[in-house]
């Protein structure tokens, strides 16, 4: 048996795929109707982030995942020295539950990555701004912010001034503006042997800065590729990683450019559940469990994932119907994460093998497929 920090949608998957290996999986989530408690062997009723609940989680197991960066390192530091393996080790993700953190390890290893500076804490109408750095800018949470939330674009001084005398909560920093022309994204596991597998490198679609699609694998060049897969080696060595990670990236005019790690399952990564023999949440839990990793490999030529994020409250088809109208698509693998609908809430995603040999042909089929998903579960 394994347990998990948290019980929204990754963790759901990882129980279904432990389910698939005959390895149980025990949740510590808030409440029995979140998405994993439904499925899981068991479930410790403590909020994930507190410390108490994973004790009695590691009662029950030596062996814990999570589900999001967003834990108290310092509060599990005492449950690791009695015995218990997390998977990552807290000390290979503690430059990776915040973003400046993540930047400053990026720099230290010379990693590329857009030029950022710190807010300062303290409220302040003015920051000096590098000679060479424009509007837009982007801002970002240094923790806890997703799915869009936790950034502002600011577009202009007035702008920017407004926002350091408004904002109220935690630390912030300031991103130099990126002008990409592709947004990617390599979901890999390193095993406790140092091994390293990825899965193949997708290209990302954002609506409002949220992942609307995913195209795998990515149409880009052999030069790029190995200089992900370069930057995903030298990271999980540097920091002794030994489960999943997801890192996203920028390129185009500037180059490759890391954007944001992700010490877990991630989203970009949700196709291998269908277009792979072995998952990100199979290499996860058998990186946890400690049983041999499979090498992950395509089933098909190349995948379209979808997500299905929540409508307006009048929205006039409703949730159960749109699953099963999706289901009616021929060959289209729906999976449904059992939350209660809220607008712009991920309820679900949908996967789709393209088996067209070139890229250009693949593009085309994975646009056809998504025009039909779209018509029956808009955007918004």
């Amino acid at each position: 048996m394994i347990g998990v920090v948290g019980g929204g949608q990754l963790a759901m998957l990882l129980v279904e795929a432990g389910k698939k290996r005959d390895i149980d999986v025990i949740v510590q989530t808030t409440s029995k109707t979140d998405s994993a408690a439904k499925k899981a062997k068991q479930v410790i009723l403590y909020d994930p982030k507190n410390a108490g609940g994973t004790k009695l989680l590691a009662e029950k197991t030596c062996l814990i995942t999570f589900e999001n960066e967003w834990i108290d390192i310092s509060s599990l530091i005492d449950i690791q020295n009695k015995g218990v393996s997390f998977f990552p080790k807290l000390q290979s993700i503690r430059p990776l539950i915040n973003k400046i953190n993540q930047r400053e390890l990026l720099n230290s290893l010379d990693i590329p990555c857009p030029d950022w500076l710190p807010i300062p804490l303290v409220k302040s109408p003015e920051i000096d701004l590098p000679a060479n750095w424009g509007f837009p800018l982007m801002a970002k949470v240094a923790k806890g912010g997703y799915d869009g939330k936790g950034t502002k674009i600011i577009k202009n001084i007035k702008q920017l001034e407004e926002f350091l005398e408004s904002k109220t909560e935690g630390q912030w920093m300031l991103e130099k503006w990126v002008p990409f022309e592709k947004e990617l994204s390599i979901v890999s596991s390193r095993d406790s042997k140092g091994i390293v597998r990825s899965f193949p490198i997708v290209e990302t679609y954002q609506t409002k800065q949220v992942c609307d699609w995913v195209f795998a694998p990515a149409e880009i060049n052999h030069d790029v590729e190995l200089m992900v897969k370069n930057i995903v080696s030298s990271l999980l060595s540097e920091l002794d990683y030994v489960g999943i990670i997801a890192i996203e990236f920028f390129y185009g005019s500037e180059g490759l450019l890391v954007n944001e790690i992700a010490p877990r399952t991630h989203n970009s990564g949700h196709f291998s559940i269908d277009a792979c023999n072995s998952s990100q949440f199979d290499q996860q839990i058998c990186i946890t469990s400690g049983i041999d990793v499979p090498n992950p490999e395509m089933l098909s030529n190349g995948a379209l994932m979808a997500n299905l994020l929540g409508l307006q409250t009048n929205y006039p088809i409703s949730l159960t119907q749109r699953f099963n109208n999706l289901r009616g698509i021929p060959g289209l693998n729906v999976h449904c994460y059992e939350k209660e609908e809220k607008k712009g809430r991920k309820l679900g995603h949908v996967t789709y093998l393209l088996n067209n040999q070139d890229t250009l042909s693949r593009k085309k089929e994975a646009l056809n497929i998504l025009k039909k998903i779209r018509s029956i579960w808009p955007t918004s």
